[in-house]
C-alpha cells in the first residue's frame, strides 16, 4: 500500500535540445544576443534565415539558441557593418572563405578580418589577402618607400620645369624689359639732349 502522504513525482520535462557549448558552457536565446550585441531580433533573424549567420541550435519549439562562437561571427558581423562593409559583401566574403579555407566553418568567428574602407581584409598566418578575390595585400615597405621617393623627384621635377617654361612663356628679347635703373635717370638722359 502508498503512502497517502507520498506524491508522485512527475517525470522530468524534456528541455531544449541544446548541446553545451565548450567555452561558455550554455547557449544565448535571442534576447540574450539582442542585449549583448546590442543588435536588433530583426537582424538577427534575417541572418539566419539568410545563412549569414544561422544559430548553432534550435529547441523543439524551433527558438534560436546561439552558442559563443555564434556571437563571436555575430559580433564580427556587426563591426565590419559598423566599417562600412555591405551585408552583400560580407556574404560574398563568407562564400569566398569557405572556398578558399573548406576546414573553416565559420569564418566569421574563427578568422580574423579587418575592414579598410569597404574591402575584407584576412590575416591568416603571417599573410594578409582580399577575403573576396584573395589578392595578397603584403608589400615590401621599403620597395614602397623607394616608389614614394622617386614619385616626388620626379614630380618636383616636372613642376620645376613647368615653372620655367611659365616664366619664359612667350618671351623674346625685343619684348623683355629693361631693367629699371635709378630714379630720374631717364629725365637726365632727356635733360643732356637738349644742351648738347
Amino acid at each position: 500500500m502508498t503512502d497517502p502522504l507520498q506524491v508522485e513525482e512527475a517525470p522530468p520535462q524534456p528541455r531544449e535540445s541544446v548541446q553545451p557549448t565548450t567555452r561558455s558552457g550554455s547557449h544565448f536565446k535571442t534576447r540574450e544576443v539582442v542585449e549583448l550585441l546590442d543588435l536588433s531580433r530583426r537582424q538577427l533573424q534575417y541572418w539566419a534565415k539568410t545563412g549569414l549567420i544561422e544559430p548553432s541550435a534550435r529547441t523543439p519549439g524551433g527558438h534560436h539558441r546561439y552558442s559563443f562562437p555564434d556571437l563571436v561571427a555575430l559580433k564580427a558581423t556587426k563591426r565590419l557593418i559598423d566599417a562600412g562593409v555591405s551585408v552583400q559583401k560580407i556574404r560574398r566574403s563568407v562564400r569566398a572563405l569557405q572556398d578558399l579555407f573548406p576546414q573553416v566553418d565559420r569564418p566569421l568567428g574563427e578568422l580574423v578580418l579587418v575592414a579598410t574602407g569597404d574591402v575584407v581584409l584576412v590575416f591568416q598566418d603571417d599573410a594578409v589577402f582580399e577575403a573576396i578575390t584573395g589578392q595578397e595585400w603584403v608589400f615590401a615597405v621599403a620597395d614602397f618607400e623607394r616608389e614614394v621617393a622617386a614619385y616626388r623627384s620626379r614630380a618636383g621635377q616636372t613642376k620645376r620645369k613647368k615653372t620655367i617654361e611659365v616664366a619664359t612663356d612667350g618671351l623674346t628679347n625685343e619684348s623683355t624689359p629693361a631693367k629699371p635703373g635709378p630714379r630720374g635717370a631717364r629725365r637726365r638722359e632727356e635733360d643732356w639732349s637738349q644742351t648738347g
